[in-house]
């Protein structure tokens, strides 16, 4: 089973949206973008318990919360979702409703195109839709999951899908937080109770539990002696009012209401992980055993249904270390026919190839839509592994990213920028503005970076050597950065050894003569011209030591390299700082006043306000 189109109109924060997916998907963006809402949309089509809840839908599952529109009329919620890979079960099931769908095309055939129904890339397909609506003569919200297409109820409606139906098609949502605390519990939709439903398996518990507990002679009150006299005492008491007729005493105290519902939230699976621990209810372990066990039952499901299984999981990062979160990710990809998942993490974002991140975007009308990487604009795939976890991952999440042609030019733009940070409040700060600085190991790969970049929505800028370039290559950086900054130097070291006092420099080369970390250096101060040879080559041999780094930090403000300054103060004025709000003063009583004075404003240097004028007349 594989979800190839989600359309979600008025529900939540996404007012439209229509996505596109070939397989395993990820999306990434920023926060409230609409991931999770995304998750739910899916669960609330496909998810075969999600409408048993009362009641389905509420207000805030309406965009905006708008129910009904300006003239008090009902308005609704709704969302589609498109099935291929059909398992012969689901077909069998929704023959009159199945449709044919062209894998080329992207688009469902129509009437009249029959004789494309037997074409290579053309499979059946199943529309699913679920509608909510404002019932004003109920007061209460309502959901209905229905077939898009086919046959129809006898006054011409849609006909509903049953939970039979949506059980065969094997979605499961995951909410990380919120499933590991109940994962082995009996409650409803428990992942424990979803592989006893995936498994078949009709227990007997129910019953027996409920006759052991309903038999327990004496009751248990009975082990509470003190209590006793006070249920005798309330049972004398109804007797005035109600005739008690039960033979024996009337009052006791039992295990519960003795119904399935109690007892599924009563029963607790119990675990013990370390050899001196007694077993304890599995909530009370830490949250990455929770996490971990959450994964152990996922792969249990995907065993027991291994080729109709559709998941959605929000964040499987939280709270495990990363060779875990990688393992969550590999058994996404490799043991589940689809999945969805949302991240921040690098560990669990480089599993996935280009071609299967969706990047999201929300547009001030609630429109949703998703950026993926096409392929004339993926990186070579080993290049694309090589940096995925150090900085595409971390890019991929922001706003902008600075491509670096090298390591020494990465940890200079690092540097300058640390130092214009500090003494200048006017700055936003790169990392608060979403800004990467990206190193790309060489000259080759800066265009292609750019292109990538750029083509998933991020404003790219970069800082590169002098070099002879061919017309058309000079024409990629341009048309693929807002600010591509060839240096006047060949190489970022003799920038650095140009454009730093050569004091700072001396000051350097001292320090790793002393600190043993470079030979040659001579024990009294040679000419000007000598120490930037130097200089030159302890940069250029240190390449990954940070030497570059060190010598910034040893500079005053004045002293930093006027290349790498006017490069970075042209990329922090595409991020102007936000300025924070203006903070209230507080409101205090008059003191000359009495008690029933309305109270005054004071201003932040405590003169109330009326008497403010005054006071700055006299200064």
């Amino acid at each position: 089973m594989r979800v190839v189109r989600l359309q979600i109109e008025r529900f939540r924060g996404v007012k439209t949206a229509t996505l596109d997916f070939t397989g395993h998907t990820l999306f990434v963006g920023p926060n409230n973008v609409g991931k999770s809402t995304i998750c739910e949309a899916l669960d609330l089509v496909l998810g075969p318990d999600r409408l048993s809840r009362f009641p389905a839908v509420e207000e805030f599952d309406f965009y905006n919360s708008e129910y009904l529109d300006t003239d008090g009329k009902p308005v609704s919620l709704r969302v589609e979702v498109l099935l291929t890979d059909l398992s012969g079960e689901v077909q069998n099931s929704c023959g009159h409703h199945l449709e044919f769908w062209s894998e080329t095309e992207r688009r469902i055939l129509q009437r009249g195109e029959v004789a494309l129904a037997n074409a290579p890339a053309t499979v059946p397909c199943l529309r699913l839709e679920t509608v909510g609506r404002y019932d004003k003569e109920e007061d209460e919200f309502t959901a209905e999951s229905l077939f898009s297409h086919g046959s129809f109820k006898p006054d011409g409606s849609l006909e509903a899908v049953s939970k039979k139906i949506k059980r065969q098609l094997g979605f499961i949502y995951l909410r990380t937080l919120r499933t590991g605390s109940r994962a082995l519990s009996l409650e409803r939709n428990s992942l424990l109770d979803i592989i006893l439903r995936v498994q078949g398996v009709r227990t007997g518990l129910w019953e027996r539990a409920i006759k052991r507990l309903r038999d327990l002679q004496p009751p248990i009150g009975n082990d509470a002696q003190e209590l006793t006299p006070v249920l005798r005492n309330i049972e004398d008491r109804l007797k005035q009012y109600i005739p008690l007729q039960a033979p024996g005493d009337a009052t006791g105290l039992y295990v519960s209401q003795l119904t399935r519902e109690h007892l599924r939230k009563t029963l607790s699976f119990f675990l013990s992980t370390n050899a001196d621990q007694e077993p304890v209810p599995f909530q009370e372990s830490g949250t990455g055993t929770l996490n971990t066990l959450v994964l152990a039952l996922l792969s249990f499901i995907a065993d027991a249904k291994p080729s109709d299984v559709i998941f959605a999981m929000e964040e499987p990062e939280i709270a495990l270390p990363p060779h875990t979160q990688r393992r969550i990710a590999n058994y996404l990809l490799k043991d589940t026919s689809q999945c969805f998942v949302s991240s921040h993490s690098p560990y669990v974002i480089e599993r996935f190839e280009q071609e299967q991140i969706h990047i999201l975007r929300r547009d001030t009308t609630g429109a949703v839509t998703a950026t993926t990487i096409k392929p004339r604009n993926s990186l070579n795939p080993n290049h694309y592994k090589r940096h995925a976890r150090r900085g595409v991952a971390e890019a991929l999440l922001g706003t902008a990213v600075i491509v670096a042609e090298g390591v020494t030019e990465h940890s200079t733009l690092q540097a300058v920028a640390s130092k214009l940070e500090e003494t200048d409040d006017t700055l936003w700060a790169l990392d608060l503005a979403g800004v990467t600085i990206f190193s790309v190991d060489g000259d080759g790969d800066i265009a292609n970076f750019g292109a990538f970049f750029k083509a998933i929505g991020l404003k790219t800028f970069a800082f590169y050597d002098q070099k002879q370039r061919k017309p058309e290559k000079n024409q990629q950086l341009a048309d693929n950065f807002i600010i591509p900054r060839e240096t006047s130097f060949t190489a970022i070291e003799r920038l650095l050894v140009a454009e730093i006092p050569v004091d700072r420099q001396w000051d350097m080369l001292e320090a790793l003569r002393n600190a043993g970390s470079h030979a040659g250096i001579p024990a009294a101060r040679p000419t000007d011209d000598l120490i930037r040879q130097h200089m030159q080559g302890a940069l250029a041999s240190n390449k990954g030591n940070g030497f570059a780094a060190a010598l910034i930090e040893r500079c005053g403000i004045a002293e930093l390299p006027t290349s790498v300054v006017t490069f970075l103060r042209e990329v922090y004025a595409h991020f102007p700082k936000p300025q924070r709000p203006a903070i209230v003063p507080p409101i205090v009583k008059n003191p000359a006043a009495g008690p029933a004075d309305a109270p005054v404003a004071v201003s932040p240097q405590g003169i109330p306000a009326a008497d403010q004028g005054s006071q700055d007349r006299a200064g």
